[in-house]
């Protein structure tokens, strides 16, 4: 079956689902709606979200920045439109509860949320091993995803608290938070340090430092960085019986080199004590599919009724409760936050 897609906001984003929607081949993207239409997108473009509409989508694709996502959303499922929205879900958990609020007024409409990190091979792989028990239990995670600001990093809107909701957690963090979820499932504790070092003409953070435990006892660690000069992506996970580690992350931007999974089991020596540096193997990924199997998914969930596994409108409530929780953990964040708020009005 073909589905009728029509995309709101045709920027990068955008333009990433149309490429990947055509790779499919069960979408026809008949129109897409963005600020800029001065280019020749071979569909239909217009400055208006509701025109998409006259074109009877059968999927919204909701590419806008985070202060426009809920009403997006919101109104794709009012008309009836299964709907697949970019990350992060809005702003904070509460444009989240709003967009939960009205899927579950229409049951039979398939709501996804693009956390395509969760689709990268690496990532697969290592999520097989730990559930497949052999590695044993999980003891702790560390996770560093950061880059080096970028090109008008002051002007732009997602540094805009009002706009995105956050800095660099919120932007890329999440990603990484997102992944341990999927690992530890939830966590009862949290600390934090959020700071603002290097790009101080922006309300919001340039480095968050987190650290959290689950009621199983698992430990996370995340450094999430806008000021990591040398773009870097590493999760770490050791467990009872060896580490599973993916260092690097295949990505649009090309920047966070090549994806590459090890895996080491523990050797033992006599008295059954783990030997230092285990033999690893090493697995190297060349193409990144996350992309594909993210509409793969979506599409299947819509036509066959399949079951959404990655980016369920629970598990982007849970992420962005878990970045609130991180900002909050750092009282002096929360009450330079609060300062800056006040001095808007």
């Amino acid at each position: 079956m073909t589905l009728r897609a029509a995309i709101i906001g045709y920027g990068k984003m955008g333009q990433i689902r149309h490429r990947a929607m055509e790779r499919h081949g069960g979408f026809e993207v008949v129109a897409a709606c963005d600020t800029h239409t001065g280019f020749d997108a071979g569909i239909p473009l217009m400055t208006d979200p509701m025109q998409v509409y006259d074109y009877d989508p059968d999927v919204i694709f909701c590419c806008v920045p985070n202060m426009m996502i809920p009403d997006v959303v919101c109104e794709a499922l009012k008309r009836g439109k299964h709907v697949f929205s970019e990350k992060p879900p809005g702003r904070n958990s509460d444009d989240v509860r709003r967009m939960r609020a009205a899927e579950a007024t229409r049951p039979e409409l398939v709501l996804k949320f693009g956390f395509n990190h969760r689709f990268h091979d690496a990532i697969e792989n290592a999520r097989q091993l730990i559930a497949g028990g052999t590695m044993g239990d999980l003891y702790f995670m560390r996770g560093v995803y950061g880059k080096a600001g970028g090109a008008n990093y002051a002007q732009n809107w997602r540094n805009d608290p009002d706009q995105s909701g956050g800095g660099i957690l919120i932007d890329q963090g999440i990603h990484m938070l997102d992944l341990f979820l999927m690992f530890a499932e939830g966590f009862s504790e949290v600390q934090s340090f959020v700071q603002r070092k290097f790009w101080t003409d922006v309300p919001v953070e340039d480095n968050a430092f987190a650290l959290m435990k689950s009621p199983e006892g698992v430990v996370a660690s995340l450094h999430s960085s806008a000021t990591q000069w040398q773009h870097k992506f590493i999760l770490e996970l050791y467990t009872r019986g060896g580490f599973i580690s993916v260092n690097g992350i295949l990505s649009a931007s090309g920047t966070y080199g090549t994806e590459v999974l090890n895996v080491a089991l523990n050797r033992l020596d006599q008295d059954g004590n783990p030997i230092p540096n285990p033999e690893s193997q090493e697995i190297r990924f060349t193409e990144d599919r996350s992309w594909d199997k993210e509409i793969a998914e979506f599409h299947d969930a819509v036509v066959h009724g399949a079951p959404v596994l990655c980016g369920t409108s629970q598990q982007a409530l849970d992420v962005m409760t878990l970045v609130e929780r991180i900002y909050a953990a750092d009282t002096d964040w929360t009450s330079q936050r609060a300062g800056h708020a006040a001095r808007a009005v």
